[in-house]
């Protein structure tokens, strides 16, 4: 499919696939929500000195790169599992602006190896943060009591509804730890239900900006 790099309302950068009508980011802001949606109702919550982190959809490492720099400020101990089953290429990587965008022109080096790692192969990117990605379709996943956060940044419901299904919250409720933490930007009455159905206890927050709400779902 064809592929385009985009500018969003925040000033960062972006991938749109027409063919889909869908885009890595929300058109309002890919920073933006990233630490709306990420660290804010995701991150920040967990009141540990060491975090186990599964982000479904790796993308474009986004959120990947700014839980680096937070973890950075917080002296916090990072394991970042990032699951991709279609890795973003090394040529759109060199366009997008999130390192500009983020004023972290001296971390290039780390948002760049990011993407030049080896999958499936666990990376010192300092002594703080650890990554791992791997290559893997998200109904694949049977990690079991391995993390204390999830990123669940899969597209949208209206373009890939099966991401959204009782069976994969089951698998993420599964992989997590007990009290663990699922933040999603998305808030669609079908996905509160297939959280709850699934186990969590599920949350209404406010969501991104051009987002009315989003959801956080706790394993309990």
């Amino acid at each position: 499919m064809k592929r385009e790099i985009i500018i969003t309302n925040d000033g960062s950068s972006s991938i749109y696939i027409p063919e889909l009508n869908e885009t890595y980011h929300s058109k309002n802001g890919a920073i933006q929500e990233a630490y709306h949606v990420f660290i804010n109702a995701g991150f920040s919550q967990i009141n540990k000195n060491s975090i186990n982190i599964l982000e479904i959809g790796f993308g474009t490492g986004l959120n990947a790169f700014i839980t680096y720099l937070e973890a950075k400020k917080t002296n916090t101990q990072i394991n970042y599992i990032g699951v991709e089953a279609y890795p973003v290429s090394h040529e759109e990587i060199k366009v997008l602006n999130y390192v500009q965008e983020l004023n972290a022109k001296s971390e290039q080096g780390v948002y760049d190896s990011m993407h030049h790692l080896d999958w499936g192969v666990e990376n010192e990117i300092s002594p703080q943060f650890k990554i791992t990605k791997r290559k893997q379709l998200f109904q694949d996943i049977n990690d079991i009591e391995c993390y204390d956060l999830i990123y669940f940044d899969a597209f949208g419901f209206s373009v890939q509804p099966e991401l959204w299904s009782e069976e994969i919250f089951q698998a993420m409720y599964n992989s997590l730890l007990i009290n663990g933490v699922l933040v999603t930007y998305a808030c669609r009455g079908s996905i509160k239900r297939a959280m709850l159905k699934a186990g969590f206890k599920v949350e209404k927050l406010p969501g991104a900006p051009g987002k009315r709400e989003m959801l956080r779902a706790t394993k309990i």
